[in-house]
């Protein structure tokens, strides 16, 4: 049998060790698989070492202003003057100039300049380049595929679709996130949370559009129901203010290290995730079904692949229906549909495709 060929692979992951969401937890899950399939990993980062990293880390450390307001929902931060987009290409400016090109793959996943100034840095010294599309179907992710990536990864069959017509040119891969089955469990010691039950729970950067706001309205509107929201952001202050309001006792707000969820998923009875349509994935829902918690999401087609026969699905801009259906789960005897859906995506076998995609470049 050949032998395997070990590669040499980059990540940049600007905001990996800054905060523990979507994008940095997938970076930091498939890097350590890829380490223990044998292949030497560098996760280029703001942020300092993460806990429980078989890679290598190499950060930067620039200083962020947390309090600038980013340009959400327009292209590129209009022409590149938002402030984390700009910081985000002075980052890999500085990355790439003192990145040796004795690498196989560079993977970009900030799009925006961080694409464009990796794509001709992978032209001149003759590296591949794969984007991860985590920023969903959009204008962000058309930027990123008119860049001309060697390969384009979208998340989901639908996201897959849209890049295809995006861009026919570039090689896309079909290529889910996944979830640590041995870490998220059901039977993990429960977090002593401190709110009746049934406790809904949803774990989201508090942003705009994660709509968080409409959760908060339609449990509301149920009794003897709590909500438990985990996470910071922007709007943190003013969902305090309105979950007092609506919910008084019933509603909290939180924030743990990555190590500390899946005692808080074990705590909790429904997770529910009201995010914008065009968001990439949500590996926070892999992780609740893991945990044996259904979930009510938001009707698109991106949520309908993950989550399949271990949730319902509504439009959570109607209050009332979005309060019905969390009721409605809350009821319904949901065994073991909830971890069976997470099976399907194992980061084991994540981790080998993306092995065998890499290889193959």
């Amino acid at each position: 049998m050949e032998k395997k060929r070990k590669l040499k692979i980059a990540f940049l992951s600007f905001y990996s060790g800054e905060v523990s969401r979507g994008v940095e937890t997938y970076v930091h899950e498939l890097s350590n698989k890829l380490v223990e399939l044998g292949h030497e990993i560098v996760v280029y980062q703001n942020g300092p070492e993460r806990i429980n990293s078989k890679y290598k880390t190499v950060s930067v450390g620039f200083p962020i202003d947390w309090n600038q307001k980013g340009i959400e929902g327009r292209f590129l931060g209009i022409a590149f003057t938002d402030y984390y987009v700009r910081l985000i290409g002075k980052f890999t400016w500085k990355i790439l100039k003192e990145l040796n090109p004795n690498i196989d793959v560079l993977v970009t996943t900030n799009g925006s300049l961080q694409v464009l100034y990796g794509r001709v840095w992978s032209l001149i010294n003759r590296v591949k380049h794969v984007v991860a599309g985590q920023s969903g179907p959009g204008a962000d992710d058309r930027w990123n595929l008119w860049c001309f990536p060697n390969t384009f990864i979208g998340m989901t069959k639908h996201h897959c679709d849209w890049a295809k017509r995006a861009n026919p040119l570039v090689k896309i891969a079909k290529i889910a996130n996944g979830v640590d089955l041995n870490k998220f469990r059901q039977n993990t010691k429960p977090l002593k949370i401190g709110l009746p039950r049934p406790i809904v729970l949803s774990v989201a950067a508090l942003e705009e559009g994660k709509r968080i706001d409409l959760l908060v309205r339609a449990v509301g509107k149920l009794n003897k129901t709590s909500l438990l929201l985990v996470g910071r952001g922007k709007l943190e202050n003013k969902l305090q203010q309105l979950g007092d309001s609506l919910l008084k006792d019933r509603f909290k707000i939180i924030s743990l290290p990555f190590e500390s969820m899946p005692s808080v998923y074990n705590s909790c009875d429904l997770f529910s995730y009201p995010t914008v349509p065009w968001e990439s994935f949500g590996i926070v829902m892999l992780e609740a079904m893991a945990s044996g918690l259904p979930v009510v999401a938001a009707d698109d087609p991106i949520r309908r692949e993950i989550v399949g026969d271990a949730g319902i699905f509504v439009d959570p801009t109607n209050a009332d229906k979005y309060a019905e259906t969390l009721k409605k789960a809350l009821k319904l005897k949901w065994g073991s549909k909830p971890r069976r859906q997470a099976m399907k995506f194992n980061w084991d076998d994540i981790a080998k495709q993306y092995e065998e995609l890499f290889l193959k470049l």
